[in-house]
């Protein structure tokens, strides 16, 4: 989080006043992880919105799945982010969240969100998607059902959601290749990428540029578990001998040109 704050501050030109930084360890209470500081941040995050205001969601940690009981779910399930409180307090659901901080858009405001957990590549449930196959991109609807796109989508404003791994995989931590800083790689290689190919990049390069640091690190789609990975990354979970590999995604509320800018 500490990485993405100085890629906000220091590339995109964000102001730190307009920065709401959370940390399990935050001298502030009220700057901790917890379910409602979380959601608070998330209302805080949409309110008072102008057209030509831009918003950025990072989140980095723990995600996991809770069973759907819409029947809007492919699988059946809904992906969550796991709050520091979640034992008590609950996890906060893709449908939520949704609700929260994308429906709400007006036009003329674009959000960006990096999630960077397991389970997440349709934490924002975004009605298309496009998961990262062998390094291409290709648009797939999330919702047949023209009702639920419809119900998933903004206020004529513009979402845009890159991700770790899609829904049923699983994400990674490291410390080697961040200087010993404990970061998540998708947000080590969201981070490279922009600084690798600048502010000029397309959205379609910066998910490539993603997968093939992750495929580089041994964490693609082929990946074998992370126990045979020399201790290069830690898996934010324990069941690494079920991991195999996390599978980048850019998702959004339409179907754009991957050739577009990286604007934010």
């Amino acid at each position: 989080a500490r990485c993405m704050h100085y890629l906000l501050r220091h590339r995109l030109g964000f102001m730190d006043e307009h920065i709401l930084f959370m940390s399990d360890d935050h001298p502030d209470p009220a700057r901790r992880p917890t379910r409602a500081n979380i959601l608070q941040g998330l209302t805080w995050l949409v309110t008072g919105l102008r057209p030509g205001d831009s918003l950025v969601f990072h989140y980095s940690g723990h995600g996991s799945q809770e069973r759907d009981h819409t029947g809007q779910e492919a699988d059946g399930m809904n992906e969550t982010l796991v709050p520091l409180d979640h034992q008590y307090a609950g996890q906060i659901s893709d449908d939520l969240i949704n609700q929260i901080i994308v429906r709400p858009l007006p036009q003329g405001v674009k959000l960006h969100a990096i999630i960077d957990s397991c389970h997440s590549g349709s934490m924002l449930d975004l009605p298309f998607i496009a998961p990262c196959n062998n390094g291409m991109l290709h648009w797939i609807a999330q919702y047949p059902h023209p009702g639920i796109a419809a119900s998933k989508g903004t206020s004529g404003g513009f979402a845009v959601q890159f991700s770790a791994s899609a829904d049923h995989e699983y994400a990674a931590d490291t410390r080697n290749l961040s200087g010993g800083v404990a970061t998540g790689a998708a947000t080590f290689s969201f981070i490279q990428a922009i600084e690798r190919r600048g502010l000029n990049i397309t959205y379609g390069q910066l998910v490539t540029e993603m997968y093939q640091t992750l495929m580089y690190a041994g964490l693609g789609q082929n990946a074998g578990g992370y126990g045979q990975m020399n201790g290069i990354f830690g898996s934010l979970m324990s069941q690494s001998s079920r991991l195999r590999g996390q599978t980048p995604s850019i998702s959004a509320n339409y179907a754009f040109d991957f050739n577009a800018p990286f604007k934010v």
